[in-house]
């Protein structure tokens, strides 16, 4: 109980900008729950694209399509769609892809960009407070009053919001970049899935020219 008394005494004398950080540290920790959430109602995961790539080079092109049809995510309903199409039309495969890839890795990096603001934001924010305080903690100097130890303490509990700010950064840039890894994986194994399927396509074709 003591300690939370004295977390809200240092919030106060941080200032008026520990507000703001407050709100951005609350922002960052919804984008990382919806994001969450989101990536993993939305990621097929590596498996899948491995066990895809997999049937798909050893031509098992049904029970490639099965897996597709029975995994979640939006690789795997990419996949399926496009080899219902590939049975339908071969030309258009390659333009449904691409267009059905980069729809839904945008909705992947929705408010990602954000977390990248307050990164660069939150120690600005930290350091305008700590600037402020210093300026009311100067604006009292008077040695001959005695108000050197008035400074001293000033200045102190001004470093506070720059200590705020360089948190709020640090937990931000974590989760941008757990969740810009995860959309390099995933990229990465559309890719490779796109490959294959490509490659197939091109087999059939050559086979029907044949």
């Amino acid at each position: 109980m003591d300690f939370l008394v004295q977390g809200v005494e240092f919030f106060h004398k941080g200032g008026f900008v520990m507000y703001i950080l407050l709100l951005c540290s609350i922002f960052v920790v919804a984008i990382g729950v919806e994001r969450g959430f989101y990536f993993k109602r939305s990621d097929s995961g590596r498996k899948f694209a491995e066990n895809f790539c997999e049937l798909m080079a050893e031509e098992k092109s049904s029970e490639a399509k099965k897996l597709a049809d029975t995994t979640n995510g939006d690789l795997a309903g990419i996949l399926y769609q496009a080899m219902i199409k590939q049975s339908k039309n071969n030309e258009k495969i390659g333009s449904y892809l691409e267009i059905q890839s980069g729809v839904a890795l945008s909705k992947m990096r929705k408010r990602l960009y954000y977390l990248n603001v307050i990164v660069t934001m939150a120690p600005l924010l930290g350091l305008l407070g700590t600037i402020s305080g210093m300026i009311s903690a100067f604006s009292i100097f008077n040695l001959e009053s005695g108000q050197a130890m008035a400074i001293t303490g000033g200045v102190g509990e001004a470093l506070i919001a720059t200590a705020m700010g360089l948190c709020v950064a640090i937990i931000a840039l974590a989760v941008h970049s757990y969740f810009a890894q995860r959309l390099e994986n995933i990229v990465t194994d559309m890719e490779q899935c796109f490959s294959v399927v490509e490659a197939y396509k091109e087999q059939v074709i050559h086979r029907a020219t044949a």
